[in-house]
């Protein structure tokens, strides 16, 4: 189990769901400080929704243990694999493979819910695609797309929130007084001032592009295009959950 002590962030129990003995997967939804030393190339805490290394090869290890013993349940608040350069030189990649290798291999139903968000690489490797008795279910108001908002708008749309945060109004003020400035002193109190400025204004047009990425790829497009096969509301879900393990096993 020591070599398995940085796998916080998968969560793994056997437990009865209606009398139906399952195994049920979690993803941690809180940040956890990581322990002792680290290297610094590689997250300071291992942060909620996210699988790093050991807990992508916990969660793989825990699909392969219940196939052809029992169903698995995942509840997923899943934004994908960590990159960082210590995860990667930890086989981060293998194992994330390991895992989407386990659904293909799975024998038994699969039921994945996604209760907050399901991103990234969660995307491909817990696809129902990759097993033809899995089930992906999704509680309203959760998210569900290859790339979330907030990624979506530092990295796809960047040339859109620069734009935006150059026409903000407070950042346009200031540069017309920083051009306007004729000693030195004043235009570097001001050079300095809009740089508060255009930083608070460029998070706040990342917030306004993120929420307009997800109002457009939101849980009902999912649906749509195959990847979430039912919306479920939260009161409903133990329900839906019980039924869905009962369809894989009829």
């Amino acid at each position: 189990w020591a070599d398995m002590a940085d796998a916080d962030t998968s969560v793994v129990f056997d437990a009865h769901l209606a009398g139906i003995p399952v195994s049920v997967i979690g993803i941690e939804s809180r940040a956890i400080p990581r322990k002792g030393w680290f290297p610094s190339d590689g997250p300071d805490q291992w942060t909620s929704g996210t699988l790093f290394p050991n807990s992508s090869k916990k969660t793989a290890r825990a699909i392969n243990a219940a196939s052809g013993s029992r169903p698995i349940v995942v509840l997923a608040n899943l934004s994908g694999f960590d990159g960082s350069p210590e995860s990667l030189r930890n086989i981060q990649l293998e194992y994330g493979a390991e895992i989407g290798r386990a659904i293909v291999n799975f024998d038994g139903p699969v039921v994945f819910c996604v209760v907050s968000r399901y991103h990234g690489g969660a995307f491909v490797v817990f696809s129902g695609a990759l097993n033809d008795n899995m089930e992906v279910l999704a509680v309203e108001g959760s998210f569900a797309s290859v790339l979330g908002g907030a990624p979506a708008a530092a990295v796809v749309f960047t040339r859109d929130v620069n734009a935006r945060t150059a026409a903000d109004s407070e950042v346009k003020e200031l540069e017309a007084r920083l051009n306007a400035a004729e000693d030195d002193a004043t235009r570097s109190a001001l050079r300095v001032e809009l740089g508060t400025v255009r930083a608070n204004a460029r998070n706040a047009k990342l917030g306004e592009v993120a929420a307009e990425f997800e109002a457009i790829h939101n849980i009902q497009r999912a649906q749509n295009v195959g990847s979430v096969h039912h919306i479920v509301p939260a009161a409903e879900l133990r329900p839906q959950l019980v039924a869905a393990i009962e369809r894989g096993m009829a």
